[in-house]
């Protein structure tokens, strides 16, 4: 193996192993498979440019031209599109299928389903490393420069697997990675300049010399010391953090740092915060079905999917603090602050819940209180919060809700608006635990909770006053487009704008009633979904929801709802009592709540997109969903699409159209010059490289020797020679015509063709060398263009004003 090769080997193995950190962030490591076969063959493209060999412009072009079209055909008909023929085939699928992939990695949690469009982006982005790895370290020769975008791999994938088990093992084969790509590259390095020396005879190296020093001593080859010096660096990076105890959260610090988001694998709920993909959920552009459920409950838009309850915030979020997690009871206890009274006017509704297949939450969807659930699988049971969590089933897997079918059994309370406005005081630990505010609160929040509840008596109407402001009378305005702050300083600045979605809803009057001295956490989970003809309903992406739980005495977590979100209306509970008018603007408050059943059924859902893409659906289904224009790409888009195309395929043919116009107007002018300057370049196209010092009969020798032409073809070049000497030395007045001169040219160029195989036929044709003279012709022109722009700067005087 060449040394260059050898380089181009270590390049794409230094991007293979360095992909190895991306593994922890999807279920499956199949995708591993397919881009080694996807970067060898990038690679062996690289390598057969080069040798042939190509400009370093065109070898990339060459490599990333063939990486495209290796994901096209790989992926395409992956992705759900209604167009046609190979534009769809090879365009639109493509481009369906990147978009699908980035709302794919904003809804799923770490480890994510490898679906198509995630397995699209993880390769093209692995695709692309190896390709400015392969430049850097093979076209440009620049090898530790190559690390920068390996460390970029890394980095990006060591920040999203945090708290995943093996990033030990990630960070070696990264590092030795690259250590190899060092290694072969200056191997490669030190074989230009000859032998590669080892160790020198004893008794030859000197003690000043630097190899030893006394009889018997050797060298160490660098090669051997470079290893030595790799192992002992690897080695240094994963001892340090575990003898140093501040490094400890480095490479193998331990599973679920500080940071929120570990797993929990002991008998506790780490704090994790849902609301990291609530945004991307409500502005999910498929709005996929994630719940299915039938239900008994007399109330649908009571019929909240809760996930669990956020009751701690810091001043930077809000997050579910860290609690004791027991087996999950066969009766669930009494929910807390419930008193007998409300509980007698409560009812006990069934539930019956099937989770998609794609929908891979760790917590339970449950609506509360929750009394039984009959679910199959390892789960806990957090009392606190009255959710279900999944346990550990091995090394980095969890149980979840992915395709589970289960039951629930939940109270349907009917607190009066009397209940809530006479209930005592809050249990004093109650109050102490979920009336904590951090330091960093603006002003603003509680100068506002007491300039709205002014007058107030009781809390019941304070918390009424705080809900009305934000969905009636506040003037705020629901936008899923708004930054999705949840610190201090985001409640602050969503009091001055008024306009966010839910989240800030929630937050804003959690931390509001806080100040006030009641009780608040809030919870996420999902809004009652839509009912269908068959009477199941549906609980879509955009169904996702966050809102606010106040504690009152007797009645136990009350929801509220201060967003002003079309299909959700406040709790009975909350206007009987409430000194607000009702509300009027549509903008405000919907007039039709999400839970009336809809007159028809759901085409979307009957529909699955397998079936739309076979045209199994029926005409009326598709005509419902279909919209103007979205019957495939537009005219615009399939004229762009294929003139691009065309650019491509045409950028390869550029050299030789310019190389075909150049010979025919140099043979069409009939000058002895020009035809002798086209003879010679196409000696430079085969490789006979031009020698402007050889007289004209000397460079014709040489052009017939390197040529190796026969006797037609050389004769030919003679003639052309000696056209061009009488033109240069004859007298003046003497005959200078030279019929059949194109045609001696045209002779010599097919002997010199024929006298180099196909691949140098190729190369001839395709890629002639003599197109350097454009580059030529391109500096010099810009040195012109420069100079003359310099003469002229020059002669400009500037007046100077206040001199002397």
């Amino acid at each position: 193996m060449s040394g260059r090769a050898r380089v181009t080997f270590f390049a794409m193995l230094a991007t293979l192993l360095t992909s190895w950190s991306l593994a922890p962030l999807v279920e499956s490591s199949g995708w591993l498979l397919q881009a080694a076969a996807l970067l060898g063959v990038q690679a062996a493209v690289g390598a057969g440019a080069r040798r042939v060999p190509l400009a370093r412009s065109l070898t990339v072009a060459a490599q990333l031209l063939v990486s495209l079209l290796l994901l096209a055909f790989l992926f395409a008909g992956k992705a759900e599109s209604t167009g046609s023929g190979p534009l769809a085939f090879l365009v639109t699928d493509f481009g369906a299928l990147f978009q699908q992939g980035t709302r794919d990695v904003a809804e799923f949690a770490i480890p994510a389903p490898t679906t198509d469009g995630i397995r699209l982006l993880l390769l093209s982005g692995v695709l692309l490393i190896g390709l400015l790895v392969d430049v850097l370290a093979v076209t440009v020769r620049a090898a530790a420069a190559a690390g920068l975008p390996l460390l970029a791999l890394y980095s990006v994938a060591a920040g999203l697997s945090a708290g995943q088990d093996g990033a030990w093992f990630a960070f070696v084969l990264a590092g030795g990675g690259y250590l190899m790509l060092l290694l072969s590259e200056g191997r490669d390095r030190l074989a230009q300049w000859g032998r590669v020396f080892g160790a020198a005879p004893g008794g030859r190296v000197s003690a000043a010399s630097g190899y030893g020093g006394g009889a018997g001593a050797k060298a160490v080859a660098p090669v051997r010391t470079g290893r030595r010096i790799g192992v002992a660096a690897l080695g240094l990076a994963l001892l340090a953090p575990a003898l140093l105890p501040a490094l400890g959260s480095g490479v193998l610090g331990p599973p679920g740092g500080d940071d929120g988001t570990g797993g929990g694998t002991g008998g506790t709920i780490s704090a994790v915060n849902p609301l990291v993909s609530l945004q991307s959920s409500l502005n999910a552009q498929d709005n996929r079905v994630v719940l299915r459920y039938r239900t008994d409950s007399p109330q649908l838009g009571e019929q909240y999917l809760r996930i669990l309850a956020l009751d701690e915030f810091n001043g930077v979020k809000w997050e579910a603090s860290g609690r004791p997690l027991t087996d999950v009871p066969e009766r669930m206890p009494t929910p807390t602050g419930l008193s007998e009274r409300v509980r007698e006017s409560a009812s006990e509704v069934r539930t019956t819940v099937s989770a998609a297949d794609t929908y891979a939450q760790r917590y339970l969807p449950m609506p509360y209180p929750a009394t039984q659930v009959d679910i199959g699988g390892k789960w806990r049971f957090e009392p606190a919060g009255r959710t279900l969590v999944g346990d550990q089933l091995g090394k980095d897997r969890f149980q979840n809700v992915q395709g589970a079918q289960y039951t629930v059994r939940s109270l349907l309370l009917r607190p009066t608006a009397a209940q809530l406005q006479s209930a005592p005081g809050p249990n004093p630990f109650v109050r102490a635990e979920y009336t904590k505010l951090p330091d960093n609160l603006p002003p603003v929040v509680s100068e506002t909770a007491r300039r709205v509840t002014a007058g107030a008596k009781d809390d019941y109407t304070r918390a009424v006053r705080i809900q009305d402001f934000f969905a009636v009378n506040g003037g705020f305005r629901y936008d899923t487009k708004v930054s999705s702050g949840t610190g201090s300083q985001a409640i602050a600045r969503f009091l001055n704008d008024k306009e966010g979605f839910c989240v800030h809803f929630a937050f804003s009057m959690a931390a509001m009633s806080r100040t006030l001295g009641i009780p608040a956490r809030v919870a996420v989970g999902f809004t009652p979904g839509e009912k269908q003809a068959d009477g199941s309903v549906n609980v879509s992406m955009r169904d996702a929801h966050a809102w606010p739980e106040l504690y009152f005495e007797g009645v136990g977590w009350t929801r509220f709802e201060p967003t002003p979100r079309a299909g959700i209306s406040v709790p009975d509970y909350s206007r009987a009592e409430s000194p607000a008018p009702q509300p009027s603007a549509p903008s405000a408050l919907p007039s039709q709540p999400v839970t009336q059943p809809s007159a028809a059924p759901s085409t979307a859902n009957e529909c699955p997109p397998e079936l739309k893409r076979l045209g199994e659906c029926g005409g009326p289904a598709l005509k419902q969903d279909g919209a103007p224009g979205s019957g495939g790409p537009s005219v615009g888009a399939v004229l762009g699409w294929t003139g691009a195309a065309l650019a491509v395929l045409a950028l390869p043919l550029l050299p030789v159209v310019w190389r075909g116009r150049v010979r025919a107007r140099r043979l069409g002018s009939r000058e002895v010059l020009d035809a002798w300057r086209e003879l010679g370049d196409a000696a430079w196209d085969v490789n006979v490289l031009p020698d402007e010092a050889l007289s004209p009969r000397r460079a014709a020798d040489r052009v017939v020797t390197l040529g190796k032409l026969e006797a037609e073809p050389a004769g030919a070049v003679h003639r052309v020679a000696g056209a061009v000497e009488r033109a240069l030395y004859a007298p003046p007045g003497a005959d200078l015509s030279s019929p059949g001169l194109a045609d001696d040219v045209l002779l010599a160029r097919a002997g010199l063709l024929a006298g180099v195989g196909r691949a140098g036929r190729l190369r001839a044709l395709l890629l002639p060398r003599s197109a350097a003279r454009v580059s030529w012709v391109v500096a010099a022109r810009w040195a012109a263009l420069s100079e003359r722009v310099s003469a002229v700067v020059g002669r400009i005087r500037i007046p100077l004003r206040g001199r002397g």
